[in-house]
């Protein structure tokens, strides 16, 4: 099922331990502050979570400033994170006059070994929010993932909190693949991957060509193509030998992935939504492809099902930009 969600900003931490006056409300009562190191945490990435993609946090933690200061903040992970996973050595906090989240260096970049990552501080401070990346590596499809939060304070205290666990879709995604007509054209679900009519590809692999034509009789224009569809709809395209596969294909209107598309749609397509796209009788092509449109894909052997959805296209260049989410059936 597609999980729609708004966007929103978070309020973190009402726990943080700062002084501040307010004018006098017979309705509500300043809250009591604990004398001890505290700590919050809260998601702030919404969607399915992915093999390549970011798993984002915010992690807040403060203490009375009588008792000392921070010196540190890590993220424990119970599968190690891919290349690019960090926690921030910025604080933020929430600037009513910008409108926007506003950075404060508060220490060295993290380091990460293993699966901890850790941000040590450098500036006096007894009240940070910092944000952790966690990108998800392909070992943890299909598994659940949890993370384990803590500070320290340079008078010995800790305190930890902890998050999940969450599950880790078997979906793959890829962003932003090019397609240009008569050079990189050839795309394969199996390997996810754009070939050019010049590369060296497994024939057998190619489940879409990507054609952008125009005629007097007939306006095509973007279309992505079966090297097995019928040869009318192949137009002057020569097709390499051993390139036969009937791909599926079923188009789909105003389905803006926001994973895919990058934009702040809410709307995300699950492992679920691959399991109830009937294509039985569909056809092997697709003309007239749009800007924000898109489609879904059954390979031939029914391995697998894609969707598609098209960032870009440009008339002039005669090219497309993709971006793929896709699951395997079998």
């Amino acid at each position: 099922m597609r999980i729609n969600f708004r966007s929103y900003t978070p309020a973190l931490l009402g726990m943080m331990l700062l002084a501040a006056s307010c004018a006098k409300d017979d309705a509500y009562e300043t809250p009591t502050t604990k004398n001890q190191l505290q700590n919050d945490c809260i998601k702030r990435s919404t969607g399915p979570n992915i093999s390549g993609g970011v798993i984002e946090f915010a992690y807040a933690m403060a203490l009375p400033a009588s008792r000392g200061k921070l010196v540190s903040a890590q993220v424990e992970a119970s599968i190690a994170g891919a290349n690019g996973t960090y926690l921030e050595n910025n604080s933020y906090y929430y600037s009513i006059e910008q409108q926007k989240d506003v950075p404060v260096k508060i220490g060295e970049p993290s380091v990460t070994t293993g699966n901890t990552t850790v941000t040590t501080f450098t500036k006096d401070t007894m009240a940070a929010t910092l944000r952790y990346f966690y990108t998800i590596p392909a070992e943890a499809k299909g598994k659940s993932v949890t993370f384990t939060f803590s500070a320290k304070s340079d008078n010995g205290e800790n305190v930890s909190y902890k998050m999940g666990p969450y599950e880790i879709s078997t979906m793959d995604m890829k962003l932003d693949l090019n397609l240009t007509d008569g050079d990189s054209t050839y795309f394969s679900v199996a390997d996810m991957k754009v070939y050019a009519k010049n590369q060296t590809v497994d024939a057998s692999k190619i489940d879409l060509i990507y054609m952008y034509r125009t005629s007097a009789t007939a306006s095509l224009k973007h279309a992505l193509v079966a090297p097995g569809a019928p040869k009318e709809y192949l137009q002057d395209f020569v097709v390499p030998g051993g390139a036969a596969n009937v791909t599926k294909l079923v188009k789909a209107y105003n389905l803006r992935d926001q994973q895919l598309a990058r934009l702040q749609y809410g709307v995300f397509i699950t492992d679920q939504d691959f399991k109830a796209v009937d294509f039985n009788n569909q056809p092997s092509y697709l003309f007239n492809l749009k800007a924000e449109g898109g489609t879904w894909v059954e390979t031939a052997d029914g391995k697998y099902r894609a969707f598609i959805y098209i960032n870009k296209v440009d008339d002039a260049k005669k090219s497309m930009v993709i971006s793929v989410k896709r699951y395997q059936v079998k």
